[in-house]
């Protein structure tokens, strides 16, 4: 028989190695308006800390995040935590309207969560009108203390944020697009890092420069932060390694181009393993919308070697066509999890709730005595499952969930869409009336704690295809399968990966085609899935989960904080 005061000295042993390996991180946001130069122009923007991308957070899994808000600038403010999990800690994960009223100027409000069960890039940004365009930041989580990446150990860590910059204040431009019915003005640049370049005017000295040791591994965490920008990212000569997305260990995939949606994550390893010189890396738009603008230039930054000669001309790369899905579709569909590595979640085989629902553009009426600079005269609109998504006014989901207020909401969201077609024709959908005008509704679905979730996600071609990147709060999900037309069970069913998918907190359903994914609703709480590209959650693109409490008081929401914003 083992001996009981040793066995207990190992357990104590355990719990305080446990607890010390965990910390409590604070940290500080003051959001205010920073005047800053770009593109020839100074340009008021609002940001974190005086600083353009926001400032990085590390932390380790297990610890404790607090960061105390203070919203000084002129617009309401909240803060979301993408990706973040947040288990029982529904109140902190900040989108507007469904888990907290907005702060108003002046206030202050203070985000405390645990992140536990992930590590990785994510990101934090506003979960407000189009703030998010300047406030917005990256979220290292590291493993533990003592342990190790599933891979080599980098020489270095490097954030990579894409973005986007428009020569106006954001918000005007959102209001514009929304007063008008009409698209919002297109961005002026792609940034890499907050900086657009040399390819644009006046920056030739606006351009990131990544200096590397020839030989040396590094570790490239690579965030969207775009609006409405799908960006293909590339370094000349150079091959990446992909190890990671959305904080979720993947099987290591050799690849010389990487596509990333507004939303997405991507880790991975870049070896200095060419000839001492400078290359350029650069990032340009995937777009799928056919007949519609986008910003069709393209930003860069420079991968300089150590002793690489001050005036050597940069390699460029050759970068995709702007509607090159095949590339796109290629780089999404071919990364697998790694399967038994740090925080693997098992595909779960039984499901208790299917749904088929459909993703894409619509109308919505003009009102009287206006003009409309939608298509026909109308104002656009977006939807899922024929339901145009309206967030309350007067009180936030999670608040009206939690204490039984009724008149918020409904809990008849469908499970399928009110009438089948043949989602992805162009010619027999385009501009047909029974599929243009979605209602405007504020439904939902309900879940009991621990039930399955499936999840077909269908594009349509109502008005035209296009890739959107649907982002799920409050969890993961497997993508199981993907492709292109109309999804058919008989025929794609066998194409479902139930061993090793690649887990995403956000995936892009691929233009005129469909995605599968399936997840576990073990989080109580209220949780919003919706397109991240911000033109089409403004006009609708988007649906709410309500998760009940489980039967334990550790599954059980708890009460909301004390200095919660008021409505």
């Amino acid at each position: 028989m083992r001996n009981p005061v040793l066995l207990l000295v190992g357990v104590l042993t355990l719990v305080v190695a446990t607890t010390a390996s965990a910390a409590v991180v604070e940290r500080t946001f003051n959001v205010q308006n920073l005047t800053v130069t770009r593109l020839c122009n100074r340009q008021l923007i609002v940001a974190v800390n005086g600083s353009f991308p926001g400032p990085r957070i590390r932390v380790r899994e297990g610890d404790t995040l607090i960061v105390h808000v203070y919203n000084k600038s002129p617009y309401n403010l909240t803060v979301h935590w993408h990706g973040v999990f947040q288990k029982l800690s529904c109140w902190a994960d900040g989108p507007n309207m469904i888990t907290q009223c907005p702060m108003l100027p002046g206030n202050k409000y203070t985000y405390k969560f645990k992140i536990s069960g992930q590590e990785g890039t994510l990101w934090w940004h506003a979960h407000v009108s189009w703030l998010r365009a300047t406030v917005h930041g990256a979220l290292i989580i590291r493993p533990k203390s003592g342990h190790k990446y599933p891979f080599p150990k980098p020489h270095r860590e490097v954030t990579i944020i894409l973005g986007e910059w428009w020569n106006a204040n954001v918000m005007d431009v959102e209001d514009e697009a929304v007063t008008s019915g009409g698209l919002p003005n297109i961005s002026d640049a792609f940034t890499i890092n907050g900086w657009p370049g040399d390819l644009y005017p006046c920056s030739q000295n606006h351009m990131y420069k990544l200096k590397v040791e020839p030989g040396k591994t590094y570790l490239l965490r690579i965030v969207n932060t775009a609006l409405n920008g799908q960006l293909f990212y590339k370094i000349a000569n150079h091959n990446l390694t992909v190890v990671a997305v959305d904080a979720a260990y993947t099987k290591p995939y050799v690849t010389n181009i990487i596509m990333i949606a507004p939303g997405q994550t991507v880790d991975a390893l870049l070896v200095a393993d060419q000839d001492i010189g400078s290359y350029y890396m650069a990032a340009s738009p995937y777009s799928t919308s056919v007949g519609i603008p986008y910003d069709n230039t393209t930003t860069r930054g420079v991968v300089v070697y150590d002793g690489a000669p001050p005036i050597a001309t940069p390699l460029m790369p050759t970068l995709p066509a702007f509607n090159d899905t095949a590339t796109a579709y290629k780089f999404s569909s071919s990364l697998n999890g790694l399967k038994d590595g740090p925080h693997w979640a098992q595909v779960p085989k039984n499901v208790d709730y299917k749904m088929f629902v459909t993703v894409g553009l619509g109308f919505t009426p003009c009102e009287a005595n206006r003009t409309c600079l939608g298509p026909k005269g109308t104002k656009l609109s977006a939807s899922m499952n024929n339901q145009s998504f309206v967030p309350p006014k007067r009180m936030s989901l999670l608040q009206a969930f939690y204490s039984n207020v009724d008149g918020i909401y409904t809990t008849d969201f469908p499970a399928k869409p009110p009438i089948e077609f043949d989602y992805t024709n162009a010619t027999i959908n385009n501009y047909n009336p029974a599929f243009l005008f979605a209602p405007k509704v504020t439904k939902v679905t309900k879940l009991k704690f621990n039930s399955t979730v499936e999840m077909m996600l269908q594009n349509t071609a109502i008005i035209g295809v296009e890739n959107h990147p649907m982002h799920l709060h409050g969890s993961n999900f497997h993508v199981l399968a993907q492709g292109f037309g109309n999804y058919n069970p008989s025929k794609h069913r066998e194409m479902l990966n139930l061993v090793d998918p690649q887990i995403r907190n956000t995936i892009g359903v691929p233009a005129g085609g469909w995605a599968v994914i399936r997840f576990t609703a073990d989080n109580p709480g209220v949780w919003i899935m919706h397109c991240h590209l911000d033109s089409h959650l403004t006009y609708g693109l988007g649906t709410v989960f309500m998760v009940e409490n489980g039967p334990t008081p550790e599954t059980t929401l708890p009460l909301p904080p004390v200095d919660l914003p008021n409505c």
